[in-house]
């Protein structure tokens, strides 16, 4: 299946860079380009791609807002979201996530991280570099739990729901869960489409900031991540 992209980046230069790097695989479709935010929105709803690679800082509309816009756009019209982020930027990854965006990349990252980035992200998992991943962490301490996360959801889960949750929280993927809790890849993914169902989540991140917004899961208990799901 190709994965049809679209860059938005307020740089030209990076995105020449990204379609040069991307164009030669068979299975990516660069379909268009956005020099901000609102071009990015509108973009999407003509040329409807699979993946957008967000910037976040751009003129007009920034990639947080852009990525709230689109998601609101509602499945399955919405693309995938993947933020390319820098490390003087970490301090926005937590409302990219919050606003529904399914991925974090560095831009400094090699291209076939970016390629296994934009795949993971097209099917539907989510992908949080550890180096992203410890500073959104970092983010939850300092921030208040919000209101519309206050738990309550967590009544709704079984003890082995739970469990997977945490195990989510952590960064793991289905594989290193199962082998974790000695299940079957399977079960795994029956009990992860369950708690998304029963949280009314959209993917892996959005059970991210979940875990940690209800306090199922703290910062102090937690190791650091895997690069993806």
């Amino acid at each position: 299946m190709t994965i049809r992209v679209l860059i938005a980046d307020d740089q030209a230069m990076v995105r020449t860079g990204l379609s040069l790097i991307l164009r030669p695989y068979e299975d990516i479709e660069i379909v268009g380009e956005a020099s901000d935010g609102h071009e990015a929105v509108e973009a999407a709803r003509r040329l409807r791609p699979d993946v957008v690679l967000m910037d976040v800082r751009m003129p007009r509309m920034d990639g947080i807002e852009a990525t709230r816009r689109l998601l609101a756009m509602g499945a399955p019209h919405h693309p995938r979201v993947l933020v390319l982020t820098t490390f003087d930027l970490d301090e926005y990854v937590y409302d990219a996530l919050r606003a529904g965006a399914g991925g974090f990349m560095l831009k400094d990252e090699p291209p076939d991280r970016l390629l296994a980035g934009i795949r993971i992200v097209a099917a539907g998992d989510a992908l949080l570099a550890p180096t992203v991943t410890k500073r959104l962490i970092e983010e939850f301490v300092r921030r208040p739990t919000p209101e519309s996360f206050d738990g309550s959801g967590l009544a709704d889960l079984t003890a082995r729901e739970r469990e997977i949750l945490e195990q989510l929280a952590r960064g793991r993927s289905n594989d290193e869960i199962a082998g974790e809790l000695v299940l079957s890849r399977a079960t795994v993914k029956t009990h992860v489409g369950n708690i998304f169902m029963k949280l009314d989540l959209r993917d892996r991140a959005q059970a991210v900031v979940f875990a940690y917004e209800s306090g199922l899961v703290r910062p102090s208990q937690t190791n650091e991540p895997a690069a993806g799901s």
